[in-house]
């Protein structure tokens, strides 16, 4: 229904590239938490990043399934962090660049991005704002021909090692989520710094907190309109979500995969211990719950493929999908008992990794809100006007 063999020759010809590619080098980006430059060399000479970008610029102009299938397999390698450095910049930072940019921007920013010689990041998240977008303080002061960028910006993937950052940042204050804009950033703009963060997991990627001293920016590099940035925001939302649940639903599907393995091998009581009835209906229960999210987040994106604005289904499909991800490798951990709490197993990575699903891009609660907002309230979100 949703896949051709096109797709599924797609699948095969990435899985062969992670194998060769990536996998003999995860264990080194996780131990430093720095990804080396040449393997997004190697994404970008075999398109990866370019899937779902205009062919002017570089991309393949590719239908959704391509992206599924690229988020689906970066999960299948046991590294969140490194699956979440392909995907941020090339669905978090990229998005901005080829739906807000000008042809300039379009030419300086998306084409080396689709090339993997640009790395990108997107900068809306503040240290005191979490979920809170429209509380935004980063502030944009137009100056002759320049903007003076001044605040800050947290939990930015990719934020130490990018090239160019999509910031947002408000432009008229007074305004609250109406005086917001983007604006594209070169690393080297005098007044950024960046720290370093040390987290629970997704360890192979960098994530820093960002800080804007008077950055003089040109006007030239706002994106899209002055005071639209929130609607621009909104708008990506929805796919932003989607990812996360593809995402969750994957790295569950793996792990389940990776626990049946072991249960047919490991013995007990003189039998493998896939044959314990205790055992065998948790995993009824994993599966079918892992099968529903699995296909509720495909007709999610055959939608969003055909045009329709599905936030409401996109926000549950990141709220079950994250939450049923994180019990379904909680359970997938315990079949291993003992092992599972070793990290020459791969369930205690999977577990860490897993944990940012209910919290990165929208957390849970505020998830819930926004759905209950749409059933209860009958609110409508709309995309931003062309």
């Amino acid at each position: 229904m949703y896949f051709t063999e096109e797709h599924e020759l797609f699948r095969k010809s990435l899985q062969e590239f992670l194998q060769k590619e990536v996998v003999p080098h995860i264990e080194e980006w996780e131990k430093t938490g720095t990804i080396e430059r040449f393997i997004w060399e190697k994404f970008g000479e075999m398109g990866y990043f370019g899937l779902n970008s205009p062919e002017e610029y570089g991309g393949l102009d590719l239908d959704i399934f391509y992206t599924i299938i690229f988020l689906e397999e970066l999960q299948k390698i046991n590294s969140g962090g490194f699956a979440a450095a392909m995907w941020a910049h090339a669905y978090l930072a990229m998005t901005h660049i080829n739906k807000e940019g000008d042809h300039r921007i379009k030419e300086e920013y998306l084409t080396p991005s689709i090339a993997g010689e640009k790395i990108g990041c997107l900068c809306i998240t503040e240290p005191f704002g979490g979920s809170d977008v429209a509380g935004m303080k980063t502030t944009a002061v137009k100056k002759g021909d320049k903007y003076i960028i001044n605040g800050s910006k947290t939990f930015i993937t990719n934020g130490v090692y990018a090239d160019y950052l999509v910031v947002a940042a408000k432009t008229n204050p007074e305004l609250g989520n109406k005086g917001m804009s983007i604006f594209v950033l070169d690393r080297d703009m005098k007044g950024i710094s960046a720290t370093k963060l040390n987290k629970l997991g997704w360890r192979a990627s960098d994530t820093a907190e960002l800080a804007f001293t008077d950055v003089e920016v040109p006007a030239e590099n706002l994106m899209g309109e002055e005071g639209k940035g929130f609607p621009y925001i909104m708008q990506h939302f929805a796919l932003e979500r989607l990812i996360m649940g593809v995402n969750a639903h994957a790295r569950a599907e793996h792990a389940l995969d990776y626990a049946l393995s072991y249960m047919a091998d490991r013995t007990a009581f003189g039998k493998s211990i896939d044959k314990f009835q205790a055992l065998r209906h948790k995993v009824a229960d994993i599966a079918s719950e892992v099968e529903m999210c699995k296909e509720f987040n495909y007709s999610i994106a055959k939608r969003l493929n055909e045009g329709e604005y599905v936030v409401k289904e996109a926000s549950m499909s990141k709220l079950m999908s994250t939450k049923i991800a994180d019990q379904a490798i909680y359970d997938c951990l315990q079949f291993l008992g003992g092992y599972g709490y070793m990290e020459d197993y791969p369930l205690a990575r999977m577990l860490r990794d897993s944990r940012l699903g209910p919290i990165g891009g929208g957390t849970s609660e505020i998830l819930r809100e926004i759905i209950a907002k749409m059933i209860i309230d009958k609110k409508e979100y709309k995309p931003a006007a062309k």
